[in-house]
């Protein structure tokens, strides 16, 4: 088999000629072909069936110890000018990028199978999405990535139609830390990944494309790739909002676009709907309003913390055709990870026999893979080719301390500096010490594929005449006391928030102005049914103006740090708000 296109084919025989792979299978996206590598990966033991009476169809996969995460330290945006991947970016010139990392692909697949899968990133018939081919050495990143993109035949029609491509070349090689990197072309719209087997180093449709590479040609075409969340929120009268939501890895995007509204709000007709949990591109309409899809089919969660009480949506989905990484698995054969309220580990996720002092049964960034189609809330308007209309878009992150509940910016511009200025605890969803707060400017900084200024220029020229923005809040469900415990409930309970986010959309609910922005007062919230202590209330809604001086300076030695390029528009919302609060 072979394409229409004749680039397409001329690369795919370039590449065969590099990696000297022992066949070449071009992905159809059928189910045979999906059996047939299920079947192919068990008898290799890439793959373990789970018990097929409480989880049919669906397996467990160990990556190697040593590759259970991205690897953002090895991970580069080689474009041909160092200063346009910016300081936000490990940068290689392209010539020495290639070299390097080509070196490595010569032989490779040597005894192997090549695998073309055409995919495509969004509904086939949207004209906001947008294809690519990734050629890959392993079938465990075919089989996710036909779970997570419009995979296959029809994603290859597209792709012919529309004469190009994002070209993604992988392989897994000797998953020898020593010899793995993640480099980017964004302009030459290609990806090269060595060395790695983990779900964002390999799954190159996902973080590699849909944000590094995307961020880059949403700045060229007009448009936002953002790490956000889409979720749809229905009120009693019947209408539909949207809300997109920029939060870093593993900070609950997933359980927020499928909340689960509290009982009396449900009682009343709330409802909430799943379009999107981790990537959003929006793009402006004729009606002046941001527009947006979610370009994945599937989710690649966070197994650990998913439960009953925590996301009963997501634990709904995952008893059927899902793919789980690096869990555990109890005695007679189901997934298990910590957050779950029944059933033990009898084995640990490398296989072990668990034991409590080799640390948790499954591994911190243990993942599923499942079609979004499975979601309880799952609704066909993340397949509308259009996309869904934005009313709000929230930003957030892990603070223990500072950062209210929820703050409303007063304007486009003060909400880009909001959403520049985001502050997170790092955790176990990328290498390194977890809990240190970062600076993660929209929740980009391990994805945004070139230099933090012009990205905040290009989020600021989409206020223009005619512009109908969503309005910009920062939300924080993560502030603790003193002792430790979390003033704010969360889950099901922050619908309460954005109850009072959409409102605010619609000039239909109270707020203070403060130095930081708008919040509400303690009566503007619902808090009908919640056992929340007034003091713990004031402290969610407080603003430490001590704390917030030290803050506003650290934001503008942050947003220094990209100069010259920063624009003067976002330095001005930063100085204003540092003189404010002086």
């Amino acid at each position: 088999m072979s394409s229409q296109l004749p680039e397409l084919n001329a690369w795919v025989d370039q590449v065969a000629a590099l990696t000297r792979p022992e066949r070449i299978h071009w992905c159809d996206g059928s189910d045979a072909e999906e059996q047939a590598l299920t079947a192919l990966m068990r008898e290799r033991g890439d793959l373990l069936a789970l018990n097929p009476d409480s989880h049919p169809g669906c397996h467990l996969h160990r990556s190697d110890p040593e590759d259970v995460a991205r690897v953002e330290h090895l991970t580069f945006v080689c474009t041909r000018r160092r200063e346009d991947a910016g300081p936000n970016n490990h940068w290689l010139a392209p010539d020495e990028a290639h070299a390097r990392i080509d070196a490595l692909f010569d032989g490779c697949m040597a005894g192997r199978t090549l695998y073309v899968v055409p995919y495509c990133m969004g509904p086939i018939d949207s004209p906001l999405a947008r294809c690519g081919v990734e050629i890959t050495d392993s079938p465990y990143v075919v089989a996710n990535m036909r779970k997570m993109t419009r995979m296959g035949d029809a994603a290859l029609r597209r792709i012919e139609r529309d004469g190009g491509f994002v070209r993604g070349l992988h392989s897994t090689g000797e998953l020898d830390p020593g010899r793995r990197f993640i480099m980017h072309f964004p302009e030459e719209l290609t990806i090269k990944s060595y060395g790695s087997g983990y779900g964002g180093n390999a799954l190159l449709g996902k973080k590699c494309h849909a944000l590094r590479i995307a961020s880059w040609q949403a700045r060229q075409e007009g448009w936002l790739a953002e790490h956000m969340l889409i979720v749809g929120i229905e009120r009693p009268d019947g209408q539909t909002r949207y809300i997109a939501a920029a939060f870093p890895s593993a900070c609950g995007k997933t359980n927020l676009a499928m909340l689960i509204p509290p009982e009396a709000y449900r009682e009343r007709g709330w409802k909430v709907w799943t379009v999107g949990d981790d990537i959003c591109w929006m793009q402006r309409g004729s009606d002046g309003r941001l527009w947006a899809i979610n370009p994945e089919a599937g989710f690649f969660g966070v197994a650990p913390g998913t439960g009953p009480s925590t996301n009963p949506n997501a634990l709904a989905m995952l008893d059927r055709d899902a793919i789980f990484t690096n869990v555990a698995m109890t005695a007679d054969g189901q997934p298990w990870w910590e957050g779950l309220e029944e059933g033990a580990p009898a084995l640990d996720w490398q296989g072990r026999a668990y034991d409590p002092g080799n640390g948790p049964a499954a591994h911190p960034n243990a993942r599923f893979t499942v079609s979004m189609r499975n979601c309880p809330s799952y609704t066909a308007a993340a397949e509308h080719p259009h996309g869904v209309p934005i009313s709000a878009i929230v930003f957030g992150g892990r603070r223990r301390s500072l950062v209210p509940l929820v703050t409303q910016a007063r304007d486009w511009s003060h909400g880009v500096l909001m959403g520049a200025a985001m502050a997170s605890e790092t955790t176990a969803a990328a290498t390194g010490q977890v809990g240190v707060v970062r600076r993660d400017p929209m929740a980009m900084k391990p994805f945004c594929g070139y230099h933090f200024g012009d990205y905040w220029a290009h989020w600021l020229s989409f206020d223009t005449e005619g512009a109908r923005l969503p309005a910009v809040f920062q939300v924080n469900w993560f502030r603790r006391a003193e002792d430790g415990r979390f003033l704010w409930p969360g889950f099901g309970d922050n619908l309460r928030v954005l109850e009072w986010i959409l409102r605010r959309c619609d000039d239909d609910a109270g707020a203070r102005q403060t130095p930081i922005g708008l919040l509400p007062n303690a009566d503007d919230l619902n808090l009908d049914g919640l056992a929340l202590d007034p003091a713990d209330l004031d402290a969610l809604l407080a603003v430490d103006a001590d704390g917030w001086r030290v803050e506003s300076q650290a934001v503008l030695a942050h947003l220094e740090e990209y100069a010259p390029r920063v624009p003067a528009e976002l330095l001005a919302q930063a100085r204003r708000l540092a003189e404010t609060l002086s």
